[in-house]
């Protein structure tokens, strides 16, 4: 079994642009951990980083207690799996299977014993003899993991090696890669940008943006008590509802958050109200997952909004409805973008190893440690608009659009935000 530490692990492409910006992570023995983000965010990098087909611009790389900088990838002990699986067209399933071992000058009869048992783990034992050509995406996904897992590396990672199979495939295999790994005890990387596979496979989710971890802890914690707004954001299943709310304190007899049209009072017995007094006076962002929301008669007597209804949506299990309120929405904040073009006349980077290096590649590297927190805040601040309130009502709508609408609020689940994104109240891990 091994382990990764990556210790302020930066990567900066020629030209200044940086797809990985400061990067503190450790895994452990045996662990599954699933690096999840969108499209960009340099998960894929930070993976190829790992595997040693990326060099590390700044910071340190280890591998089960080894300094991993400058190890050659075949030194390594990791084995990778591509989106495409990445198959030899020329040799069967047999073939691609055992060619790790056969490069290894493994026993032959060592070689055929281990191939014949992994191929029934995998379910491709009955197509051993075939050629990829002639195989779906589903069974060419499993005979790469079949060549990565045959000659039992101490690391696995995996660069979203489901995304280009159809719905019901990816089910199906999300489930045997986790019960695969976790059998075999390997520690585990996974790269996705799918929230359904980061949550039913890992047992700690890295959500990254924009090069930046933005999170890291178990499902339950990232989901639940998530420590930024794009996270709660990207971790929901349904638009999450981020809403302008300014702090008030009234004698000091309670904490209000005033929406403008509508207000939600926090009694000081709340555990969240110490930490919501620190911003009276200011706009904080109020995420609110549509489930938290719903439908309720006029003698409710806990926190509500008014509304109209202006549509429904049909999900085939449930509807939502989207309520107009009067409330202020916000984008999701994201941190500001250090992906800029180095400034003309950038030199080598003299190993990968001075950050005084990567301030001149990239103009403002490192400014977020010292710089004026008030202007950062202006470079991330959401956008407002006027909100469509999202209620998930269920698989009866008890809402048609026009009716006048009255909606329940869970205070409890009220997630609770600065304007840059981060928690007013710090997540509980």
């Amino acid at each position: 079994m091994s382990t990764v530490v990556l210790d302020n692990v930066s990567k900066v492409y020629p030209g200044g642009y940086l797809a990985v910006d400061r990067m503190n992570l450790r895994t452990g023995n045996g662990e599954l951990l699933v690096l999840l983000g969108p499209s960009g965010c340099g998960k894929s990098t930070l993976l190829r980083m790992i595997a040693g087909l990326e060099e590390v611009t700044d910071g340190d790389l280890w591998l089960g207690g080894t300094l991993a900088n400058d190890l050659a990838p075949r030194d390594r002990d990791v084995a990778m799996v591509f989106q495409n699986g990445a198959l030899y067209p020329h040799r069967t399933v047999r073939g691609n299977i055992a060619f790790p071992l056969e490069i290894a000058k493994a026993d032959p009869a060592m070689v055929r014993q281990r191939v014949t048992e992994l191929s029934k783990a995998l379910h491709i034992d009955e197509m051993l003899e075939r050629r990829p050509g002639t195989l779906s995406g589903g069974q060419r996904q499993r005979v790469a993991m079949g060549r990565a897992i045959v000659r039992q590396p101490s690391l696995f990672l995996m660069d979203e090696p489901l995304s280009n199979l159809d719905a019901g495939m990816r089910t199906e295999l999300r489930m045997e890669i986790s019960a695969l790994v976790r059998s075999l005890g390997v520690t585990t990387i996974y790269v996705t940008h799918d929230q359904v596979e980061a949550l039913t496979m890992a047992d700690r989710i890295a959500i990254m943006n924009r090069g930046v971890l933005q999170d890291l802890g178990t499902p339950g914690q990232v989901y639940n008590d998530p420590a930024t707004a794009f996270t709660a954001a990207f971790l929901s299943s349904q638009q999450l509802n981020l809403l302008a709310a300014t702090v008030r304190a009234p004698q000091n007899q309670f904490i209000l958050l005033d929406f403008g049209p509508h207000q939600i009072m926090i009694p000081w017995t709340d555990p969240r109200a110490y930490a919501i007094s620190k911003h009276v006076g200011q706009q904080i962002i109020v995420g609110l997952r549509p489930d938290c929301l719903a439908p309720v008669p006029d003698t409710f007597e806990g926190p509500t909004f008014l509304g109209r209804v202006r549509a429904l949506e049909y999900h085939g299990h449930e509807w939502l409805a989207y309520v107009e309120s009067g409330l202020t929405a916000v984008a999701v904040p994201e941190p500001p973008d250090p992906r800029r073009a180095a400034r003309a006349g950038s030199s080598t980077l003299n190993g990968g190893r001075a950050r005084s290096v990567l301030r001149r590649l990239i103009p403002g590297y490192g400014a977020g440690d010292t710089g004026d927190p008030h202007q950062e805040q202006e470079q991330v601040g959401g956008s407002h608009r006027r909100a469509d309130l999202i209620v998930r009502l269920g698989a009866r709508p008890v809402w048609r659009a026009g009716d006048p609408a009255r909606v329940g609020v869970d205070a409890g689940r009220l997630m609770l935000f600065t304007m840059d994104g981060s928690r007013v109240d710090p997540p509980q891990r």
